[in-house]
């Protein structure tokens, strides 16, 4: 059917999604559009509350989780109010159909004395690939970055002068994050090994592969992955992780919630608050261990 196609470079040049988003998109557009065609569905017009239900019941007995379930109503959503403002539709169906209710789930954090042994006793080697993951899991711990933004940090977004990197978050927002003398001096020497191992090396990405090319996202998961396991026991161990760590230790230290927020890069603070139950968690185990009567 049509109007997929334009509804992907909206979402490419008008809201400036993030790559990783589009395909997400195209790919849960491309399985709605797959099963209208098996129900004999010809247009967008014939599409109802009811239609959606049933497709979303499949993935929900099929054991699909509610939080990828409702990944795909939002993009039904997102599609739809598109096909409205165009002029394709003149009633939204997504309108009456409800999101599964997802179970709470706490972020999965590294415990500060276990980022603290892992950044000052683990020897990464003094080789570039050395430095330049060493320097990955300082970034990350340092900042709270996304992945996707430590995969397309470029120089020009550092300024040493000032002590500040400018991040481009979702939908190409930018945030400004401080840069302590401590991730000051690894960058300054990253930058003199980067030199030495490609002197003839132009790109302005600060990560580079071994071969000098910009680094990409399973090669910085790969990196977190095998040192998290080296200090830690957690279930998963994966960039976003090292993210939720940032945010509990600023939380745990008395960082005001609206400051994680913009540090984050979080559009809605109630996005941030979900760290203030791993701070609780910590605050009633230290209650408990301390007070002579708990």
């Amino acid at each position: 059917m049509q109007y997929i196609d334009s509804f992907i470079k909206y979402l490419k040049f008008e809201r400036r999604n993030s790559e990783h988003t589009i395909v997400a998109y195209e790919c849960d557009l491309g399985q709605f559009e797959q099963y209208l065609s098996e129900q004999g569905i010809e247009s967008w017009a014939e599409v109802t509350a009811k239609t959606i239900r049933s497709w979303v019941v499949q993935f929900l007995e099929d054991g699909l989780s509610a939080r990828s379930v409702n990944r795909k109503i939002a993009s039904l959503k997102t599609f739809f109010k598109f096909l409205l403002r165009e002029g394709v539709l003149e009633i939204n169906p997504t309108e009456k159909v409800v999101s599964p209710k997802m179970p709470k789930r706490l972020p999965v954090f590294v415990k500060e004395v276990e980022m603290d042994f892992l950044l000052d006793q683990v020897d990464f080697g003094q080789d570039y690939s050395g430095v330049r993951d060493k320097l990955i899991i300082d970034v990350f711990y340092f900042t709270g970055m996304r992945l996707s933004e430590l995969v397309n940090l470029k120089i020009s977004q550092i300024d040493f002068g000032v002590g500040v990197l400018k991040i481009l978050g979702k939908r190409n927002k930018e945030r400004i994050v401080p840069i302590t003398d401590v991730l000051k001096n690894s960058l300054i020497d990253y930058f003199s090994v980067r030199s030495e191992a490609f002197p003839d090396c132009v790109s302005d990405f600060v990560f580079l592969t071994n071969k000098g090319v910009k680094v990409y996202h399973k090669l910085v998961y790969r990196v977190v992955n095998k040192y998290l396991k080296m200090v830690s026991t957690v279930t998963k161990k994966s960039p976003h992780v090292i993210r939720h760590s940032f945010a509990t230790a600023l939380l745990n230290r008395g960082a005001d919630l609206n400051a994680i927020k913009e540090l984050l890069g979080h559009s809605n603070l109630s996005a941030t608050e979900v760290y203030t139950h791993n701070s609780f968690e910590q605050l009633n185990s230290v209650y408990n261990q301390a007070h002579p009567r708990a």
